[in-house]
């Protein structure tokens, strides 16, 4: 599941913000002290409060107490460590600039990891899967695969490419080629070999998606695909075959839970019920709307 660098709405927000927020009660704090005076906290929060920004981290600590309580035994450390490695794999030695570069620290980030998997532990729960649902994805499923290319800009160089791979298409030969022929900087080091993928990518060309899916493993397109980027061949690294809808139950429940997380109207839908299963009361009368876009003014109360 990927989250964070690209965070829903309701979980971004400054630490800063949380904060002020958190310490609000304090009230009498000196935050700032100038010529003309001071500025305090019960000030800071009186004028932070009405911007969107503050109104936005309080919706989020609110969800956050309330799919704690739901569903916080599900969430581990050792599941937001497992997590926070995998991106710490992914970026490699460029990890700690990337956190800087978003305003993250190892602590904020973990803290927003778990904020995320409460919410994919929320929308699982609150999502039924049926069997025809199952089945739908079943058609559109392709295990992941893992395939090279090789790029060039015209198609006859692909063609005499092809012809050398007729000769002799072992992916030894055909990675040596990639290193001599692939206008693919980033990939002909490499052989040409791209990370592995399913049918849910969305960062590959639709064409060279479907043709790769179509190859056994071991073999290689006869024929140049044309894409955008110019024409390639494709050879099949690892391809495991589709198999049978029954070993693939898992697979097909996570895609259908992804593609729920990626639809704005079905996740209103769900933050509504968590909002009105918290039993939410707002005893900051200014704040009595903060969540009027989840429930109605029926469904949580304020005090003054």
């Amino acid at each position: 599941m990927d989250v964070l660098f690209n965070m829903k709405k309701w979980f971004v927000a400054a630490a800063s913000v949380l904060m002020t927020l958190s310490l609000a009660a304090c009230g009498s704090k000196t935050v700032a002290t100038t010529s003309g005076g001071k500025v305090t906290e019960s000030e800071y929060y009186s004028s932070l409060k009405k911007t969107s920004s503050g109104k936005q981290v309080l919706q989020e600590m609110i969800l956050n107490k309330i799919l704690d309580k739901e569903y916080g035994d599900k969430v581990t450390d050792k599941k937001v460590d497992a997590e926070y490695n995998k991106y710490k794999k992914q970026y490699g030695s460029s990890f700690s600039t990337v956190l800087a570069q978003n305003n993250y620290t190892k602590s904020s980030f973990k803290k927003n990891i778990r904020s995320s998997l409460l919410l994919h532990e929320a929308l699982v729960a609150n999502t039924k899967i049926t069997d025809k649902m199952l089945e739908a994805q079943w058609k559109e499923y392709e295990p992941k695969i893992t395939v090279a290319h090789i790029l060039v800009a015209k198609k006859s160089d692909a063609e005499a490419i092809i012809n050398e791979l007729k000769k002799d298409g072992s992916y030894k030969n055909f990675a040596k080629l990639a290193k001599e022929k692939s206008t693919d900087t980033g990939t002909k080091s490499n052989g040409g070999k791209l990370s592995a993928f399913d049918n849910t990518d969305t960062s590959l060309d639709s064409t060279f998606k479907k043709a790769a899916f179509k190859l056994k493993q071991g073999t290689f397109t006869t024929e140049p695909v044309k894409t955008s980027y110019g024409y390639h061949i494709i050879y099949s690294v690892k391809n495991p075959g589709k198999g049978k809808m029954s070993d693939h139950k898992k697979e097909l429940k996570d895609q259908i839970i992804n593609a729920k997380a990626s639809d704005s109207s079905y996740m209103q839908k769900i933050l509504s019920k968590e909002f009105k299963h918290g039993n939410v009361s707002i005893k900051d009368n200014d704040l009595k709307d903060v969540l009027s876009d989840y429930v109605s003014s029926s469904s949580s109360s304020s005090s003054k």
